[in-house]
């Protein structure tokens, strides 16, 4: 009777990707709405969404700090004297 993480409920983080992540939650938004589940199953299909979606979310905090980090780091100012500097930039 071993099971590989028995503390993990569905829909926890498990490492998946954000796009395998968004992909399950669309299936269980599809089998919420096609209402063929009973309401204990319906009940346990949202509450796996709700995860995954926080899930979801924390993924995109986590993605535009990088992206904010990364444009930060790419402003580059120019050193003094630099002949280039005005280059491309309408300066004559």
């Amino acid at each position: 009777m071993s099971k590989t993480s028995p503390e993990k409920k569905p829909g926890e983080p498990r490492g998946e990707s954000f796009d395998e992540r968004l992909a399950r939650l669309e299936a269980l938004v599809a089998e919420l709405e096609g209402g063929g589940l009973g309401l204990e199953a319906s009940m346990e299909r949202y509450s796996e969404g709700v995860t995954l979606l926080k899930g979801c979310r924390t993924l995109l905090a986590g993605y535009e700090r990088q992206v904010e980090e990364l444009t930060r780091d790419a402003e580059l100012t120019p050193f003094e004297g630099d002949p280039d500097a005005g280059a491309g930039h309408g300066e004559s």
